[in-house]
């Protein structure tokens, strides 16, 4: 009892620093009227689009709550506070965002160690918050009912209000996206983050709402989801190791958190260096600190020192996964450069270039994962609870990656609003730079931890129905129904989520041709155009479209499992988790490929306005709603479907 609450304690603390950092963001001036006048545009859009989210979000979340207090009003109160939480930990991303990216702007006039200071702050507040609101919410639960089973409709409600803020952020972000950049770009010429461009505002507000609001749900469901997991599988180990393995996922959870507090402070302390390398020295810490922290839970709970070596498997393999990241996506690597020169035969080569690299890119973050999985279960002589560590381990280093990716968009914004204001800044586009990769590692190792985390609730899931003791045979035909069913929903899914964004696109831009088209004095630069219009367009059409595929990932599960059986349902769940930790690595680097390699063609060689970059744009319109959308929901729709079948299996 007395480690919860130590770990509680630490949560409790983190929440302290994440208002000491509000308050040094908040304070830092803005003595730019242009710059504040844009950021005002992006901040009021995007507090409009969280509160029209929350209140369609609300709904369904309401009506699951009075389902669950019919027949358990702990279960009721789990999932309402898990939704809750999921939500806040999005609002308070997108919240600071919307500060940050306007101060970060007028600091870097005068200094980038400043504009990067003040921005990775608008992050970690992000990223602290997320990893402190889940482990305050899950143990406060642990502690109050003193059992795990009512606590899985909290990650239950987590899930649900990810998938939602995930999808509905990043149609939003690559609608406006797709709509400024095929008519602004390729038919009009005009630059990115250009003030005559209609959608450019809804295109900033994208940025916050699916990568800062969006991904900060998705982690928090992802650790929400690894606790509750980990608490149903420690009740099978009390007999060998006692009561204090119930505290072991909090502890970690701790160490992490912690972990990035120092990581932050030490990366301050640090005024040299370009901001490569203030970000690797803060990983270096990060990182360093988490082992440490492991080995110590390790001891305190479980004492078996296996089990600590599974964990920093776990986080070497998510680590490791930016090799991956930089292996397909570096924009001066092999890949790159071979997609960009597929670009100068058309748009069809670049594509197809492209698509060839994104087919084999699951498979190097599959084998990391793979060789921990495997390291761990054989170094613990078998046991379950090693493969769990590794999940763990992934999780681990979350407080920091989620602060590493909140910057990303903060840094995209403030250049954009340097470039709407026509102000002069100092080292914002190496920031922007560093933002895109942050970016685009955190969504590889949302995938690769989202991976560990489904695989761990199908096993509990199997321990729970005794499938593991004889109860099926994998090649049972009913068990292999449910697989191919099963494998089938992440292609429906994506399907569904990349068409409600096309649709949506296309909307944006017949409004941005319709606007050129009507008041040519905006391409003159005499007119302001009508950036609300855009915004509004994107907003109404992206939560109108979120909610069919977040459907998907809940009533199949109900339905299987209610009139086919558990056996089936658990077929259906390996077939989903199999088919998504293949899709949404192909998806993620596909999109990753295409769009660095229109960013290295705009850079080296080429310039802007000839076939070879429209080739590319289009490349990148391809891949847009691929790594943005469908990708980083993946990750949420198969944990929401595992999570699902644990909330409803003592139902059936």
């Amino acid at each position: 009892m007395i480690l919860l609450y130590a770990a509680l304690s630490v949560g409790v603390f983190a929440l302290a620093v994440v208002a000491y950092l509000a308050f040094h963001v908040l304070r830092a001036p803005v003595d730019n009227p242009r710059m504040g006048e844009v950021a005002g545009y992006i901040r009021e859009s995007a507090k409009a689009f969280m509160r029209r989210q929350f209140s369609i979000i609300s709904i369904p979340i309401a009506l699951l709550s009075i389902t669950l207090a019919i027949s358990d009003v702990r279960a009721a109160l789990s999932f309402l506070l898990g939704s809750i939480l999921s939500l806040l930990a999005a609002y308070v991303g997108l919240r600071i965002a919307v500060e940050a990216n306007v101060r970060t702007a007028f600091a870097a006039t005068s200094s980038s160690h400043k504009a990067f200071n003040i921005a990775f702050s608008g992050g970690a507040i992000t990223g602290l918050s997320v990893v402190s609101l889940s482990l305050i919410g899950v143990c406060s639960l642990y502690l109050l009912y003193g059992d795990p089973s009512p606590i899985i409709s909290f990650g239950f409600g987590a899930s649900l209000a990810a998938l939602f803020a995930q999808l509905g952020g990043g149609i939003f972000t690559k609608a406006a996206d797709i709509g400024a950049d095929l008519v602004g770009k390729i038919e009009k010429r005009i630059p990115e983050d250009d003030p005559r461009n209609p959608a450019v505002i809804a295109d900033l507000v994208g940025d916050n709402v699916g990568d800062c609001a969006g991904r900060g749900a998705d982690l928090f469901e992802s650790m929400s989801d690894d606790y509750i997991t980990a608490m149903i599988l420690g009740t099978l180990m009390i007999g060998q190791v006692g009561s204090a393995v119930m505290a072991f996922p909090f502890l970690l959870g701790a160490s992490g958190l912690l972990s990035a507090i120092l990581a932050l402070a030490f990366m301050r302390l640090w005024r040299g260096g370009r901001p490569i390398s203030k970000f690797n020295f803060g990983l270096f810490i990060s990182s360093l600190f988490c082992i440490l922290g492991s080995f110590i839970a390790c001891l305190v709970t479980i004492g078996d020192l296996r089990i600590f070596y599974a964990t920093v498997a776990g986080l070497v393999a998510s680590l490791a996964v930016g090799i991956a990241v930089q292996y397909y996506t570096k924009v001066d690597g092999r890949v790159i450069k071979d997609v960009a020169e597929a670009s100068k035969a058309g748009a069809a080569l670049n594509v197809l270039t492209g698509l060839a690299y994104a087919l084999q890119s699951p498979f190097m973050p599959i084998v990391f994962i793979a060789a921990a999985v495997g390291l761990a279960y054989a170094i613990t002589g078998g046991s379950l609870y090693g493969v769990l560590g590794v999940n763990l381990g992934t999780d681990l280093a979350i407080g920091f990656i989620m602060s590493s990716d909140a910057f990303g968009p903060i840094c995209d914004n403030a250049a954009g609003i340097a470039e709407m204001s026509q102000t002069h800044t100092v080292g914002l586009d190496e920031l922007d730079a560093l933002g895109n990769t942050t970016k685009a590692y955190t969504k590889a190792f949302a995938s690769s931890s989202g991976m560990v985390s489904t695989m761990v609730m199908f096993i509990t899931f199997m321990q729970l129905v005794n499938l593991s003791n004889g109860g099926l045979e994998i090649l049972s035909p009913v068990f292999i129904l449910g697989l191919l069913v099963g494998a089938a929903l992440p292609f429906v899914f994506s399907s569904m989520a990349v068409k409600v964004t096309g649709r949506t696109a296309y909307l944006v831009v017949d409004e941005v041709r319709r606007q050129f088209k009507e008041n040519p004095a905006i391409l003159e630069g005499k007119a302001k155009p009508d950036y609300v219009r855009c915004v509004d367009l994107a907003t109404k059409h992206a939560l109108k479209g979120m909610v069919a595929p977040a459907m998907l990932a809940v009533i199949p599960p109900i339905i299987v499992g209610f009139f086919f059986g558990k056996y089936v349902l658990g077929g259906l769940l390996l077939g989903c988790l199999v088919a998504s930790v293949l899709l949404s690595p192909f998806f993620i680097f596909g999109g990753g490929i295409w769009d660095n390699a229109k960013k290295y063609i705009e850079k080296t060689f080429w310039l802007k306005d000839t076939p070879v970059h429209a080739a590319a744009v289009t490349g990148d319109t391809v891949g847009d709603p691929l790594k943005d959308v469908a990708g980083p929901s993946l990750n949420i729709f198969m944990k929401l479907t595992a999570i699902t079948a644990l909330l409803i299996l003592p139902l059936m």
